[in-house]
């Protein structure tokens, strides 16, 4: 019989690949829904190939299907994007996924939303549940009306809003940073005070394992962060003691830094590296999540398993 059936999306993503290894150990049966037919990942039960945006053959997919787990969709890394396009894939698809589990009797929907809906790139003070949601681009936005969408289902739902996420495979931002951490070069990022909260991709897929099996209803929004909120210096470090090396920083005034960087047009990566995102998992904790360890040493971690 074996476990649960999950039926996954996103599986050939950066973390879809991870919740599909990790559930499949967890002792969960996985069937991914690819777009197109490409090599089923291992660790998969089985596979459906279809299109979320027109999902003809959900009714399949979902055939006997105990939960979905949601992680695909367009990223925050698609800059330039047009807002219709982020509606169309992280909302309008993730209402038509949703609305065939309601008909396939799916008993829960975990939805990898973001931390961007419920706030901009900033934050003055600790992010949680609690406050109101109030996302700033058009990628936050959409995915807050995807979670607006799943309440409006009568599914069993839940939300998972993860803080920048880190781990093998990662792309954009923090790959950026991995890349400045692993050379030699001396950077200007000492007397930057700004802190953010990060989450490793395993002990996101923890919190999805905890989703998936807290007694419900859950029908809400969780956030998802590592505890021990890092500044960009604190995070080069970390990384860095991972490769082997010192930290290597140097007390750059942050006003030159930030001429610099609008100077290189770089102003966004200024404003991500300069102001503060911290945010607390309260919901999670209180369903027993316990996430691998702090971001500090899940960097080091991290680093030292890409030596």
């Amino acid at each position: 019989m074996g476990g649960p059936l999950i039926a996954l999306t996103g599986a050939t993503g950066f973390i879809g690949r991870h919740l599909l290894r990790s559930l499949s150990q967890r002792g969960f049966r996985v069937r991914v829904l690819l777009r197109r037919p490409v090599e089923v990942a291992e660790g998969a039960s089985s596979a459906v190939v279809g299109d979320l945006t027109r999902p003809m053959n959900m009714a399949a997919a979902l055939a006997g299907v105990d939960a979905v787990v949601h992680s695909a969709g367009l990223s925050l890394t698609m800059s330039g994007t047009p807002e219709d396009d982020f509606r169309s894939s992280n909302t309008e698809a993730t209402l038509r996924l949703a609305e065939a589990a309601v008909r396939a009797r799916v008993q829960r929907f975990v939805f990898l939303s973001s931390i961007r809906a419920q706030t901009g790139i900033s934050a003055a003070g600790i992010v949680t549940e609690s406050d109101l949601a109030a996302p700033t681009d058009a990628y936050g936005r959409s995915k807050l009306a995807a979670e607006a969408a799943l309440a409006e289902t009568g599914l069993d739902w839940v939300a998972l809003r993860p803080v920048l996420v880190y781990g093998a495979g990662v792309k954009g931002n923090v790959a950026t940073l991995v890349q400045l951490a692993r050379s030699a070069m001396p950077l200007p990022l000492a007397s930057l005070r700004g802190r953010r909260s990060l989450v490793s991709v395993e002990s996101l897929a923890q919190a999805v394992a905890v989703a998936l099996e807290a007694p419900g209803p859950l029908r809400r929004p969780l956030i998802v962060a590592e505890p021990d909120p890092l500044t960009p210096g604190e995070m080069v470090t970390a990384l860095r003691a991972g490769f082997g090396r010192s930290a290597g920083l140097l007390p750059t005034p942050s006003v030159l830094l930030g001429l610099a960087c609008r100077m290189a047009g770089q102003e966004a990566a200024y404003a991500r590296l300069s102001t503060s995102l911290v945010a607390r998992a309260d919901g999670l904790a209180s369903l027993g999540w316990r996430p691998e360890g702090t971001a500090r040493d899940g960097l080091e971690r991290f680093a030292r398993s890409q030596t």
